[in-house]
């Protein structure tokens, strides 16, 4: 069995007689095993000892996380320093992929949010909710609104999106990996090196067993049990989450670092790489320039070695817009804007898509647990059907009715204040389908990397993604009307009904009509929402090659999720992290 880092074993600590005392030690059987007294000057004796050693190993707000003395707040770095490598984003990619570079070269990681570790009850399972949609300005998630009128978010977190995600861990397709030219063992070695540290085997409790089995009695068959493989038919997967609701996330790969050969700055947000330009030669990438959260600017610069590189892993969003604030980018748009451009490239922001969610909310007469989606249902048309339950999924209708979007630049916390980490007798059955085949664009909207860019992802544009969604909902339908989901559906409600319901709520900014709970496919056009695994911008085979290596310029490439001709698996978490490895 793992030992359980310092920052992990936190969350058990009480306070007792004024000192903090591991949870653990305070039951009786462990006392009586370990010949303990009762008394409580043994206690405070014991207190103190725990309490000499937080104060050499506790952390304050510029050393987040005592498990990395690696880590520090970016108002520590210098004003110049040099690398072999530097990574953008400590993100679901960029912390496998600086953990397993730190193993042979220096590595910088600059990452614009802070640390999951100060506070690591946010992102326990009870406060998903609440983290997520939380705007104010040091949150792990940063609230955006594409074009298409979908409310959606952007990690700033240490560990990127599996801080605040639903958890779900199941590999790629393998039609993923032979098209993007990956070696199908390493990648199986990769994955492995990664569910060694994070993922977990959920305990299927009541109803995520109804929703199985319902999903069964629907016709997605065969049931494949418990695995990591994307395979048609109904499985368990696996969790970033353990039994106990605590989340490990991608950040928790950095144990694998060289503590030696690597740095990690927080709230450093990354303004520009910097490149040479010769004539005759291709641009080459030389460092970059960040500020810290004072403003202060700090630049880092690539070693003259020829394995130095910078690698861009700041998400599907994020890469699109470095590229192009650099100056790799459409030509017209960056000169628009007064940006000097260092290659012409019109495929950068090219190819953004979103895989759209559409399900329906189910009110149970009996309680049910609080639960993400533990199993899937792949069909042979590819969809997806997922659940989760417990939480009050009608609060994010109100956090995300027009009136609160309106003020989120106003009031950060105008969304936050909706949020209730109450449990509910609510049930989420929600699908998505591969691919899609919809596309839109990413453009920037200023030349300040703090601005999201203007996004569109074209929800449905092509006649099929309309087609599968469908598909889904009436798969959805079918398992709510199984006998075995029967328990946890009020008799009297039909499932028009609970079309009606959700039709009704204010899920997203786009129009309704009238006929939206009679046409499937205008209920999936009408409450379309997000499942955050939006990807595009820099795609492989279009901005990148098949190493990751940015076409047109030296000692750069983009290692994330804006790479992605579609999005892999059932969700994409655990190849991200198995593409950094």
């Amino acid at each position: 069995m793992q030992s359980t880092p310092y920052y992990k074993r936190a969350c058990s600590f009480l306070y007792l007689d004024g000192f903090v005392v591991p949870r653990a030690l305070c039951s009786t059987s462990y006392r009586k095993n370990m010949g303990f007294k009762y008394s409580w000057s043994s206690w405070r004796f014991l207190a103190l000892v725990f309490a000499v050693e937080f104060a050499f190993h506790g952390f304050s707000y510029g050393e987040e996380a005592p498990k990395f003395g690696f880590i520090q707040d970016a108002t520590f770095a210098p004003a110049v320093s040099y690398y072999d490598y530097i990574i953008i984003g400590g993100g679901t990619a960029g912390c496998p992929l600086a953990a397993t570079l730190s193993q042979n070269a220096n590595v910088l990681v600059l990452e614009r949010g802070g640390s999951q570790y100060v506070n690591i009850t946010k992102i326990r399972i009870e406060n998903f909710l609440s983290t997520l949609t939380d705007n104010s300005p040091d949150s792990f998630s940063e609230a955006f609104i594409s074009k298409d009128g979908v409310p959606n978010n952007r990690a700033r977190v240490l560990g990127g999106g599996t801080v605040i995600n639903g958890g779900f861990y199941s590999r790629a397709e393998t039609c993923f990996l032979k098209q993007n030219g990956m070696d199908e063992a390493l990648a199986n070695d990769s994955y492995e090196w990664v569910e060694k540290k994070l993922v977990h085997k959920p305990v299927v409790l009541q109803w995520q067993s109804a929703v199985r089995d319902g999903l069964l009695e629907a016709g997605v068959l065969p049931y494949n049990g418990f695995t990591y493989d994307h395979i048609n038919g109904t499985k368990t997967g696996g969790s970033i989450l353990d039994g106990n609701g605590n989340r490990h996330t991608a950040a928790d790969l950095l144990e694998y670092a060289d503590p030696k050969r690597i740095k990690v700055y927080l709230h450093a947000v990354v303004h520009k790489i910097m490149f040479t330009t010769k004539v005759g030669s291709r641009p080459k990438a030389q460092g970059v320039i960040f500020h810290d959260a004072k403003g202060v600017r700090h630049t880092a610069f690539l070693q003259n070695g020829s394995r130095s590189e910078i690698i861009s892993s700041a998400g599907a969003i994020g890469s699109p817009q470095l590229l192009m604030l650099s100056g790799i980018g459409p030509a017209p748009q960056l000169e628009a804007l007064g940006i000097k451009v260092v290659l012409n490239q019109t495929l950068v922001g090219q190819g953004m898509a979103d895989n759209p969610l559409n399900g329906l909310i189910i009110p149970s007469p009996v309680p049910v647990e609080l639960s993400f989606p533990e199993i899937v249902g792949i069909t042979e048309l590819s969809n997806y059907i997922e659940s989760t339950s417990g939480f009050d999924f009608s609060a994010l209708s109100v956090a995300q009715s027009p009136a609160n979007f309106n003020q989120v630049e106003k009031s950060p916390m105008a969304s936050q204040e909706a949020m209730d980490n109450s449990p509910t007798n609510l049930g989420f059955i929600m699908e998505k389908f591969n691919g899609p085949i919809s596309e839109g664009y990413l453009e920037l909207q200023s030349t300040n990397v703090s601005d999201n860019p203007k996004v569109r992802f074209n929800y449905f544009q092509a006649p099929e993604d309309l087609r599968k969604c469908v598909q889904g909902v009436k798969t959805i339908i079918n398992v709510v009307n199984s006998k075995s989901y029967s328990r946890f559906r009020y008799s009297n409600t039909t499932t028009q009904d609970l079309l009606n319901m959700m039709a009704s709520m204010p899920v997203n900014l786009r129009p309704r009509h009238p006929n939206s709970t009679v046409s499937l496919e205008q209920y999936c056009i009408d409450t379309v929402m997000t499942f955050w695994h939006y990807h595009g911008g820099c795609q492989v085979g279009k901005v990148v090659d098949r190493d990751y290596k940015v076409f047109g310029v030296d000692r750069l490439r983009v290692i994330d999720g804006s790479t992605f001709n579609f999005s892999p698996g059932t969700n994409p978490q655990a190849t991200l992290m198995m593409l950094g490895r």
